[in-house]
């Protein structure tokens, strides 16, 4: 199912939450949403959901717009927040029992029992929700989340607060739902992004700031200037590679190394062989440095707008 969202904003009081925000994803995708805390993203998350009304734009889902009254397209989402409200005195199956009649689902033990065994809860279906671990609360919102079998997932930071082994399992649960499911996940964790996420969108101050595969905004190749490292047989005069086509900036790093900062999206690299070439300087090595998503989102998320 196709979620198309089409210049949001939100504001609350004085503070804009969300700016003219617009993007789509589709089936298939596992889009990891990414922003610092107070971007916007659990604001965004809910006006998807239909649990909040934007005051400009909307949310369509294939081809229809979602409001909070609209019960029956809300059916199409399972949301998971980031709080995990759960009922701590119930027990894990008697929760989900009491999760599908809230969408008067037919067939109710059997969907019960198909969230259960989907999430890994076989043996943990007859404790309180009370006595579970932490990455069992996790399934257990999960559960409740894929219950009524939606097309659309929205998890809000799903893996806050796991240790290192729960953090795989829910990953790849996550992995597994996204083969079926069109799936919009919300972390502060880099790693988490990078490890199961196709897309990333970053937020800042309510506006998109990128938006692209993992592997192009990881490199930085949709928001950085290219940056090559460079080492010379002899000493590097400054005064001299400043001069070199396309250069923004000069690092000088040894006394025969330095990093060159593009000016453009244009490639460094020929213009640096070549007027090593034509200075008649040996090229030792000339490497492109790679950001990496941790550093470009601290880029992106650092500058003012």
């Amino acid at each position: 199912m196709s979620v198309q969202v089409e210049n949001i904003s939100k504001t609350y009081g004085t503070q804009m939450a969300l700016d003219q925000l617009s993007f789509r994803f589709d089936d298939g995708e596992l889009v990891g949403f990414l922003g610092p805390n107070g971007a916007g993203k659990s604001t965004l998350m809910k006006i998807i959901t239909g649990y909040l009304a934007p005051d400009q734009g909307e949310v369509v889902l294939n081809g229809e717009k979602m409001t909070p009254e609209n019960y029956r397209l809300r059916r199409n989402i399972g949301y998971l927040p980031e709080n995990n409200p759960l009922y701590t005195d119930l027990y894990v199956k008697e929760f989900l029992n009491f999760t599908a009649g809230f969408y008067q689902l037919q067939h109710k033990k059997q969907k019960v029992t198909e969230a259960i065994e989907m999430t890994g809860l076989g043996l943990e279906q007859h404790k309180k929700i009370g006595a579970l671990s932490k990455g069992y609360r996790q399934r257990v919102g999960l559960a409740q989340a894929l219950i009524h079998n939606p097309s659309v997932l929205i998890l809000d930071e799903p893996t806050t607060g796991l240790d290192p082994n729960q953090l795989e399992e829910i990953r790849a649960l996550i992995r597994e739902i996204s083969r079926e499911k069109t799936v919009l996940f919300s972390s502060h964790i880099m790693q988490e992004v990078e490890a199961i996420c196709n897309r990333v969108i970053i937020i800042n101050r309510g506006r998109i700031v990128t938006d692209g595969p993992v592997e192009l905004v990881r490199s930085g190749q949709l928001v950085s200037k290219q940056q090559v490292l460079v080492e010379l047989s002899s000493a590097v005069n400054r005064e001299q590679w400043q001069k070199l086509p396309g250069l923004e900036a000069i690092e000088i790093l040894s006394e025969s190394s330095f990093l060159a900062i593009a000016r453009n999206e244009g490639d460094l690299r020929p213009a640096i062989f070549q007027f090593a070439v034509e200075q008649g300087l040996v090229l030792l090595t000339m490497t492109e440095k790679r950001p990496g998503l941790e550093q470009v989102f601290r880029q992106l998320t650092t500058t003012q707008i």
